[in-house]
């Protein structure tokens, strides 16, 4: 696709920090457009998606938070997602926290019945409300996304995806349930002992090599993956991350591969950020992966 559609979906209620929904406009401040504009693609940018406030807590939803409000941002995004598909235009949506994925895999699973799914991120956000520590839904779209977890969110979306189609790359910071989650199902990771112990490179052809046969991939690329030294601006900050070249080298490769088709750039919170740093890592990242080279 020579056109790249932007959406952003100004969302913090998947956590508790404030600041992560100014995360879309930061983004585009830092100059994404414009970077892919210098690449030679046309870009529509849709705006930004509405979203309504925090909401109460209902009796039984004690360990998911802002429950309903999710609920009806996530029916928004999907619809959002849903038109750019539409549209024939590559989607690229820009959060916003985490919880944005159940939307946006909802509505790209209504595409694509065969689809890859690239995590990238310090953490699983595999998480149902039974195995959640802090009952913030931001931990649990890949759930979500397995059919998993609580039936307002799973009904979001009426196709969902294979845990053999799934790779999780750096993760570091998983929870007991999505420990034994993993196990359960299969789902390939590539924690940073296996990054540090194989390097980038081999991670990223393995990954290639798994999700070769999907019908097309989807990158959920959340900022704290990376190092907080490199990504300071995002609300769950993890330490011993991803470097920023290790990234960089990992979308370039995955540009390379043809693979992805979609993609989101999540958790980038400029309260939390040191002079847009955060955000500008971000927009590089989408340059590598949308094909920028020195050479």
């Amino acid at each position: 696709m020579n056109t790249v559609g932007i959406v952003g979906v100004p969302m913090d209620l998947g956590q508790e920090r404030r600041g992560v929904d100014m995360g879309p406009s930061a983004i585009r401040y830092a100059g994404l457009q414009d970077r892919l504009l210098s690449l030679g693609y046309s870009v529509i940018d849709y705006g930004d998606i509405p979203v309504k406030g925090r909401s109460p807590v209902q009796i039984g939803d004690a360990n998911l938070k802002n429950l309903q409000s999710v609920v009806e941002a996530s029916l928004n995004v999907k619809e959002s997602v849903m038109k750019m598909l539409k549209d024939d235009v590559f989607p690229l949506i820009l959060g916003g926290d985490h919880s944005i994925s159940i939307g946006t895999l909802a509505a790209i699973n209504e595409k694509r019945q065969n689809v890859g799914v690239i995590w990238y991120d310090a953490h699983g956000d595999l998480n149902i409300p039974e195995t959640s520590p802090s009952g913030n839904i931001h931990g649990m779209p890949l759930a979500v996304n397995l059919n998993l977890g609580h039936s307002s969110l799973t009904s979001i979306g009426a196709h969902k995806i294979k845990p053999e189609n799934i790779v999780l790359i750096g993760a570091r910071a998983l929870d007991e349930g999505e420990k034994e989650l993993i196990q359960r199902l299969g789902i390939k990771v590539f924690t940073m002992h296996e990054i540090d112990r194989m390097g980038m490179t081999a991670v990223i052809e393995q990954t290639i090599s798994h999700l070769k046969d999907t019908d097309g991939v989807h990158l959920s690329l959340d900022l704290d993956a990376l190092d907080p030294m490199e990504c300071p601006g995002v609300g769950t900050p993890v330490r011993g991350g991803i470097t920023y070249r290790e990234s960089h080298l990992a979308m370039e490769m995955l540009a390379e591969s043809g693979l992805i088709t979609s993609a989101e750039l999540v958790e980038v919170n400029p309260i939390l950020d040191d002079r847009n740093q955060t955000a500008e890592v971000a927009v590089a990242l989408a340059g590598s992966l949308f094909g920028d080279k020195l050479l």
